[in-house]
């Protein structure tokens, strides 16, 4: 029975459990609608610094790293495989310029500021992360990282969208929280999510490889990224630069 990489990596037991990254305090106050506005606004300032410079870096960088070779036939499989991952690449880079925009949009929509945040230590080390795998010129971890993080994402705003549903009184769609709850968890994000997951799986990464092995390193610093990145209540006065 074959093993597939994304299954064995999600059923992993990690140093930093998946609940952090997946139900963090940020997410459950997001869920049961008592998010302090300014903590969101703390936490979109910085995925937008990860959304609008280093996911556009990361995904250049594994671009480059297809090996296309003129040696491979128009129609052999190699060639096909990499015409199948510049075709997902390019769509995940092209959908992150919707998303910056989105984010802008948002922002401006529900009173939320963007310029009013220091860095956060997590943000930089996340994507400093991001541009040292980019940076090691190795395709099959790149994608590896790439599935990886939507992976987490999609979870952890599916959490939200469900907590969100089963506030007494319904669903409050109105709001900037449930706008990102609603983007994160739609059926077109986990189609994507999912074609990320058998592009990994095709990869054919065989249990005890050195691939296997760093694949499952790259999980664990996934989830240990994912559940820093949350900003954590008393941040929002801590991290304010006016």
């Amino acid at each position: 029975m074959t093993t597939n990489i994304t299954d064995h990596l999600v059923s992993l037991k990690t140093r930093v459990s998946y609940a952090a990254a997946t139900a963090h305090p940020f997410l459950v106050s997001a869920g049961n609608g008592t998010l302090d506005p300014a903590l969101l606004a703390l936490w979109l300032s910085q995925d937008r610094i990860y959304a609008a410079h280093a996911y556009p870096h990361f995904i250049g960088s594994l671009i480059a790293n297809i090996g296309f070779d003129s040696n491979h036939g128009i129609t052999s499989h190699q060639e096909l495989f990499n015409q199948r991952i510049l075709k997902l690449l390019v769509f995940s880079l092209d959908n992150v310029i919707r998303e910056v925009n989105f984010f802008k949009d948002a922002a401006e929509k529900w009173g939320l500021p963007l310029e009013s945040w220091m860095e956060r230590q997590s943000t930089r080390n996340y994507t400093a992360e991001m541009a040292r795998v980019a940076g090691g010129r190795n395709i099959e971890d790149g994608l590896v990282f790439l599935w990886a993080m939507e992976k987490v994402y999609l979870d952890a705003w599916t959490g939200v969208h469900r907590g969100l549903a089963s506030i007494p009184g319904g669903n409050p769609s109105d709001s900037a929280v449930a706008s990102f709850a609603n983007n994160w968890s739609s059926p077109e994000f986990v189609e994507f999510v999912d074609e990320l997951a058998t592009l990994v799986n095709d990869l054919g990464i065989k249990p005890g490889t050195e691939a296997w092995i760093r694949a499952e390193g790259i999980w664990s610093r996934i989830v240990e990224l994912e559940a820093d990145f949350w900003p954590n209540t008393g941040e929002e006065v801590t991290q304010r630069i006016n």
